[in-house]
């Protein structure tokens, strides 16, 4: 097994980083482009609210369900090849939407769009391959800012897209963008010479998407079905059953989805414990800042924007997301990951107790989010850049789907427990309370705290990667 950079499609590195970089912020931004512009689909496609919240939750599940499993794809068949294949998901799943009459279509093409979500632990798992050890750290730390910036991103651009194109550009827009650097991918990122050979174990990968699903999905909907309905418990004790048959399952294989040995490698299982936390920090602030932005003055504490000017208050988070991404790398020379990432845990934290007691006027709001910012900039790398140092290079983009996906677990999880927070703190009229949010912020600030504790445990990489002297590949 080789693990030489190929040069035989191309030998510029910030060429193929340049078409990663796009093809993964163009997948992030699909976690957040819809989300703003719901009511809208809703009133064009003269559905229900019920109906239109599975344009997020269907691609929520497929995202969840192909990431792991089509990152397993490409360690064995080749990273490359399995990118394309996820660009062109993302199209065709674009193009179906774009020309759906009905909520039924855009709802199956977000679907196919999910199956996009092995773009990120490719990407990684590319660079791992293909770049010199010496770019490895600040290349990681730079698409990590970009994933991050993306999922943001998306939240501010939804309203301008709209207003220019209809609801038909936020499929338009994403399909031109992935049809130009599926195309780009064919010449500038070259097939891995890292592969793991072998074949799928369908029974292992039936059952990893079934208790996936079977766990999202009642994170999802609990809000609305209630937490003590019988759905719900029962979808949560199928969850526990499923992933115990899929464990059982995997362990005995001889050519496992996901390598139970791997995951328990005590930086893989710490780190993963880490992204549980993590992800369920950041999606609680990440979704309910704007709607604390967004609450009418009249309520005492709220400042009554609308949502696209919710997100021009965030802005300060995304650009400190991105610095803090970037240098990353560079900040390894002095700071391992491992206390990066409690550091930024610590950060997160600290800023989740602020907004609990600071948010009388807007400025102090941009401010905490820009240093929040900080925080999420630093983790987001951190954390891909301890599994890259401590996974076999063929089980990469393996080990960086599932710890995406714990990711997104755990911001599933935080999500729901800061709407039943929120929730239970309502006026009779259905505005949200003050109190609700402070004492959302403060949890999180608790679970912030505790993944920074966990950072500690992480033991020290083990190979040494040298860090980038530049935040970018050079030729």
């Amino acid at each position: 097994m080789s693990n030489v950079p190929n040069t035989s499609k191309s030998s510029s590195p910030s060429l193929t980083f340049l078409v990663l970089a796009v093809g993964a912020a163009s997948f992030s931004m699909l976690q957040s482009l819809l989300a703003p512009v719901l009511p809208t689909l809703q009133s064009e496609l003269k559905t229900s609210q019920s109906a239109v919240s599975w344009v997020l939750i269907a691609w929520l599940l497929s995202a969840a369900v192909a990431t792991p499993i089509l990152g397993k794809v490409g360690d064995m068949i080749g990273k490359a090849k399995t990118l394309v294949l996820a660009l062109a998901a993302i199209g065709l799943g674009s193009l179906v939407a774009a020309l759906a009459p009905s909520i039924e279509l855009v709802i199956a093409g977000r679907i196919v769009q999910g199956l996009g979500g092995a773009i990120v632990p490719l990407s990684f798992g590319i660079i791992r391959d293909e770049f010199p050890p010496a770019r490895v750290p600040s290349a990681v730390g730079v698409l990590s800012a970009v994933i991050a910036v993306g999922s943001g991103v998306g939240t501010i651009l939804a309203g301008p897209i709209v207003d220019l194109f209809g609801w038909h550009g936020l499929f338009w827009v994403p399909l031109a963008v992935v049809a130009v650097t599926a195309t780009l991918a064919q010449f500038f990122v070259p097939e891995s010479p890292v592969k793991a050979g072998g074949t799928i174990n369908w029974l292992a990968a039936a059952l990893l998407a079934a208790w996936l699903i079977a766990l999202l999905l009642p994170l999802s909907l609990g809000t609305r079905w209630g937490w003590s309905s019988p759905a719900v418990i029962g979808l949560f004790a199928l969850a526990v059953v499923l992933a115990a048959a899929w464990v059982t399952v995997e362990v005995r294989s001889s050519n496992p989805v996901i390598d139970m040995k791997m995951m328990r490698l005590p930086a893989v299982w710490t780190s993963n414990l880490v992204a549980l936390l993590f992800g369920a920090a950041m999606f609680a602030v990440w979704v309910f800042l704007p709607q604390l932005i967004q609450v009418p003055s009249s309520a005492g504490y709220g400042f009554g924007a609308t949502v696209s000017e919710a997100g021009w208050v965030m802005l300060p988070m995304l650009v400190s997301m991105a610095v803090a991404g970037v240098f990353s790398g560079r900040l390894a020379q002095v700071v391992p990951f491992k206390l990066q990432l409690a550091g930024a845990s610590a950060v997160i934290a600290l800023s989740c107790v602020s907004l609990a007691l600071l948010h009388a006027s807007i400025w102090q709001v941009a401010v905490i989010s820009g240093v929040y910012g900080i925080g999420l900039g630093l983790a987001y790398a951190a954390l891909t850049s301890v599994i890259v140092q401590n996974v076999p290079a063929s089980q990469t983009g393996t080990a960086i789907g599932m710890n995406t996906n714990i990711r997104t677990i755990g911001g599933a999880i935080g999500t729901a427990v800061m709407t039943a927070v929120v929730t239970a703190h309502q006026t009779a009229n259905g505005v949200p309370e003050e109190a609700g949010f402070v004492t959302g912020f403060l949890l999180f600030a608790g679970v912030a705290a505790l993944a920074m504790l966990v950072s500690l445990l992480i033991p020290g990489a083990r190979r040494q990667v040298a860090t980038a002297a530049v935040p970018v590949p050079a030729e």
